[in-house]
């Protein structure tokens, strides 16, 4: 049954996505109702009796589905029209990856408490890091309008989603805040992975991939806020410090699982 949740998420989010702007509360509740389907979905489809399954495709669903909320609410308090023509396709594909890739069931038995929550805060930093991510692309975008000659044309749909954003000076504010939020999620992800490497995983920390990926991007966003408190930096320094650390951390494990269970065919390690 959760199969159909998620395709009939997938639809509402497609739609939402190419609707005009006019629509907004159209919009509003389509988002709304597409999150609740998906969450509903991901819940069953994640969730059993004494089990979790894990993978790359739940992942990836699990982090959109977070970057969906986290854009309808900062919609509410800021125009970012131009954002949902970002995430809202980009949800609608994550949405229906489980049911292609169902990745690996893990048995709760013999494993502690934490390491549900363990997943959750990952879930948790990742989607942060991938709105702001998204939220990088656009001012991107928008940046590179400013310096569009007067006599190019502006009737194009992303132009006029681009048009309503809020002041760049605005957007570096909202992209920075949403980097400190997701920092601090990382860095209790790390570690809880160090510190309670054994008890969660069953085996003693060890510096693979995966682990060198996401240290990797701890201290980028790490180095970009240092940047930005004592360097004050801002503009194309923070806009590629946010895109490649984002990029460094979705080879840590969204990555890396890929290849292991589409490329290699195998389970959980």
């Amino acid at each position: 049954m959760y199969t159909y949740f998620f395709v009939l998420a997938a639809l509402l989010y497609a739609t939402c996505a190419f609707l005009p702007s006019r629509h907004r509360l159209a919009i509003s509740a389509g988002i709304a109702a597409g999150w609740l389907l998906h969450g509903g979905a991901l819940w069953a489809d994640m969730i059993a009796p004494g089990t979790l399954r894990i993978g790359f495709a739940i992942m990836l669903s699990a982090t959109l589905w977070i970057s969906v909320a986290a854009y309808w609410l900062e919609n509410r308090n800021f125009s970012l029209d131009g954002l949902r023509i970002l995430v809202l396709p980009s949800a609608a594909v994550a949405v229906v990856l489980p049911v292609l890739f169902p990745g690996s069931v893990v048995p709760l038995d013999g494993k502690t408490a934490l390491f549900p929550w363990h997943v959750a805060i990952a879930i948790l930093a990742y989607s942060s890091l991938t709105i702001a991510a998204f939220h990088a692309v656009l001012m991107a975008l928008q940046e590179s309008r400013l310096h569009t000659p007067p006599d190019a044309s502006k009737s194009g749909w992303l132009a006029l989603a681009l048009d309503r954003l809020p002041a760049l000076l605005t957007m570096e504010k909202l992209l920075f805040r949403m980097i400190g939020f997701g920092f601090g999620l990382l860095t209790l992800t790390v570690l809880s992975g160090v510190v309670f490497s054994e008890e969660l995983f069953g085996k003693a920390f060890k510096w693979d991939h995966k682990t060198i990926f996401t240290m990797l991007s701890w201290v980028l966003f790490g180095a970009l806020l240092a940047g930005r408190v004592w360097r004050g930096w801002r503009g194309k320094t923070a806009l590629r410090f946010t895109l490649t650390g984002f990029a460094t951390l979705l080879l840590a494990y969204v990555g890396s699982r890929f290849v292991l269970e589409v490329v290699l065919h195998r389970g959980l390690a």
